[in-house]
């Protein structure tokens, strides 16, 4: 008797914690992202470059360590551009700005586009294992305005 009572323990443990895990997994795919700041470096007539800043909010409970990101924009269905975010690490319920550049081929003279989104996966490091998680941002067109076309 004593026997079961201590298997039954144990596989009450593994449960809750494989049901913690999985939605500790579930909130921090709904890490919310924003542009917060960019600024023009340079242009030419081969694209320019950007400095920029993101916010990232965890809604989780994991505290989550984060590689260097790449991200790229997508305007109307076409990559315009690619990016690189420094290596971050997002609290627990709360959020973090990361720095990062941005290179675009996208020329200013061209049509304004209708619809552009942020797109990337974030590799985020925790405990004994690691995860991959997409983002997609879909700014403003004040924001796509400013961070694309630096108007």
């Amino acid at each position: 008797m004593r026997s079961s009572k201590k298997i039954s323990l144990i596989l009450f443990f593994v449960l809750g914690m494989s049901i913690f895990g999985y939605s500790q997994y579930a909130s921090a795919s709904q890490i919310e992202v924003s542009i917060t700041q960019s600024e023009l470096l340079n242009e030419d007539e081969k694209g320019s470059d950007h400095d920029v800043e993101l916010q990232f909010n965890n809604p989780s409970l994991l505290l989550l360590n984060a590689g260097e990101t790449e991200f790229f924009v997508i305007a109307n269905d076409e990559m315009i551009g690619k990016g690189q975010l420094e290596p971050f690490t997002l609290q627990p319920l709360s959020s973090s700005y990361v720095k990062g550049m941005f290179h675009t081929d996208y020329s200013t003279d061209d049509d304004k586009s209708e619809s552009v989104k942020i797109t990337g996966v974030t590799k985020y490091d925790i405990f004994f294992t690691s995860l991959d998680i997409p983002f997609v941002y879909y700014p403003t067109p004040d924001q796509a305005s400013e961070f694309i076309y630096h108007n």
